[in-house]
């Protein structure tokens, strides 16, 4: 009977581990974050791909702001500073460079008061992937 009840908890057990896997119950997400859209961005400075497209399209930060760039969309994205290809506008944009689904990242700190452009690097001519962040 210990035996038996043994094996109950465990199969127990091990089925909570892997219904809390399916459900998201690991933290290392690779998939879009559910939830965010262009309406619902975490903070004013947070640019998101969703659906092939990035918002805001505009921005306006002050001297030290960092932007955090969200890929919520199914595709891969390379978000890069003007001009395409050197990307020399503003570099700290570069840092954030290639995102897979699900992946975000910060740009260095923007110092400099400017006005910079940026574009997904695989997709450079597309519209709704273009924008500016202009740091005051």
């Amino acid at each position: 009977m210990k035996l038996l009840r043994g094996a109950a908890v465990a199969l127990v057990t091990g089925a909570a581990a892997l219904f809390a896997l399916s459900c998201g119950g690991d933290s290392s997400s690779t998939g879009p974050s559910s939830g965010l859209t262009c309406s619902t961005l975490p903070t004013s400075t947070t640019f998101l791909y969703v659906n092939n497209t990035i918002c805001p399209q505009s921005m306006t930060v002050s001297r030290g702001t960092r932007i955090t760039v969200i890929n919520n969309d199914s595709r891969i994205h390379e978000f890069n500073s003007d001009p395409h290809p050197e990307h020399t506008d503003c570099p700290e944009l570069n840092q954030v460079g290639h995102l897979e689904p699900g992946q975000q990242r910060d740009s260095g700190n923007l110092n400099t008061v400017r006005r910079c452009g940026f574009h997904d690097h695989n997709n450079p001519d597309s519209r709704a992937l273009q924008g500016s962040i202009t740091i005051q």
